[in-house]
Formats: structure tokens, sequence, C-alpha cells
């Protein structure tokens, strides 16, 4: 247990913020002597600031052009001044703090590092949205999920015979901050690497959480190869069904008493 005075408080306000936002994160930010936040909807903004009115946005710290990983460091940075200076501090992160938030990482993990008391509360992301959308039980079939760029640039592999996500497919091949959107040159070789293990015509969805309240998801239906026309934008997601059936190991089920079926 650390005897310093700062504190950091990681918290998600989920996709939609009204509604979403948890108990434990409203105490958090109430409660908090500093709160940041990187939220880029003015319901979300409003949300915060009625909880904690000294709350100050750090999405100023993106600028055109900018190395996003730039800015992230500078946002974990901006935290641990204010932990450093013996405050209570909460930074508050659009969805779930942990999913695609490299600076909380960052800032709890030189916090701790430092002797500072660091915390992370879970918060509703996108991939629960997903599932609850779409109509997905990632147990049923498997689930694989990775970062667009990431899968094509790594040498990621995938599983036909379950499900796929890929995340911020808009922004594939992009590494620098764009307020009026990314070009899709990456577009072509995804297609390509994706050609490997499914059909041109297999039918995959583009996805887009809902953020404000009484708002539908986004859902676009359409057979890969017209994936490109499909309206990407910085937040859409990428959901491939299965397109194969698993194999089953008869020697498994033996071991364990199961049937096969």
């Amino acid at each position: 247990m650390s005897n310093k005075k700062g504190e950091l408080i990681i918290a998600g306000t989920g996709i939609k913020t009204v509604g979403q936002l948890t108990l434990d994160a409203i105490a958090a930010i109430e409660n908090s002597e500093v709160v940041y936040y990187v939220v880029g909807d003015p319901i979300g903004i409003e949300a915060i600031t009625s909880l904690n009115a000294n709350a100050v946005s750090l999405f100023d710290l993106y600028e055109e052009g900018k190395p996003r990983i730039d800015t992230y460091n500078k946002m974990a940075e901006t935290l641990l001044e204010s932990v450093r200076n013996g405050n209570k501090t909460c930074g508050v992160f659009y969805g779930h703090p942990g999913i695609f938030v490299y600076p909380s990482h960052e800032a709890i993990r030189k916090a701790r590092e430092e002797g500072y008391k660091a915390i992370m509360l879970p918060g509703i992301s996108a991939e629960d949205c997903l599932f609850a959308d779409i109509g997905i039980d990632p147990a049923r079939y498997g689930c694989q999920s990775y970062e667009a760029t990431d899968f094509l640039a790594n040498g990621k592999s995938i599983d036909p015979a379950s499900s796929v996500v890929l995340w911020q497919i808009g922004v594939l091949g992009n590494w620098t901050f764009s307020s009026s959107g990314y070009d899709l040159k990456g577009i072509p070789l995804l297609l390509q690497k994706l050609y490997r293990y499914y059909s041109s015509t297999h039918i995959v969805y583009v996805y887009e959480a809902p953020t404000y309240p009484n708002c539908d998801p986004v859902i676009k239906a359409t057979p890969l190869y017209r994936l490109a026309e499909a309206g990407l934008s910085a937040i859409s997601t990428l959901f491939i069904p299965p397109a194969t059936q698993g194999i089953p190991d008869a020697s498994i089920y033996s071991a364990l008493g199961l049937p096969i079926g």
C-alpha cells in the first residue's frame, strides 16, 4: 500500500454516456480533486462537467497531422503531473478506459512504478455493444479480435471457423490525427489478406455503436469485396461471421466422455 498522497483513478464513460456511466465512475468523478477527460460528444462532456465543474478536457492535445502516440503520451504525462502534485486525480475516457486507450494504461503503469495508488474502473465498450446489437455470443464459435492495422501488418492469422472482429477499420494504416477523416488506401491490402480465408462474396458487417440516447447502431451487411464502398468512418468496426465449421476431435470428445454433435 502506497503512503504517497497522490492517487490516480481511470474511469470510462461507456459508449452512451447517459445510461452507461457506472456508479463507480460517477463517484470517482465527483470525489476527485482533479478531473481530466477525453470525450468528443457534447452530451458526454455535459455529463462529466455536471459531476465535477472543474473537469478539464484533454482533447485539445490532438493536433492535425501529429502522431497520435505523441498525443497519448502527453495525456498520460498530464495525469501523472497532477498525481505527483498530491491530487486525487481522475482520468475519464470514452467507452471502456482500458480498450484502445494507451494513455490510461501508461499513466497507471508509471503511477504504480512511482509508488502511487492507481486503479482502473471498467466501462461498457464498443465490443459489448457489438455483441448486443448484432446478436453475437462470442462463446458459441469463439471470437478473434484484432486492431485492423496490427492484423494486417504484423503477421496475425485467422481461424475462419470463429467470429472475427477487426477494430479501427476506417483508420487502417494511419498513425496521425485528422479531423477531416482518413483515406482508405489500406483496404485493398486488407482484402488481399482476408481473401486467404474467405470468399469475396462472404457477408461481413460494418458496425458503429450508437453514441447518443435513442439512436440506432449502424449495421451494414456487405459482401467482402464491396467493403471499401460501405461508408467506413473512423469509428467503424468490421465483424466477420464464421465461414466454416470447426472440426471435432473425436479423441478429445471420447477422453472427456462427451458425445459428438
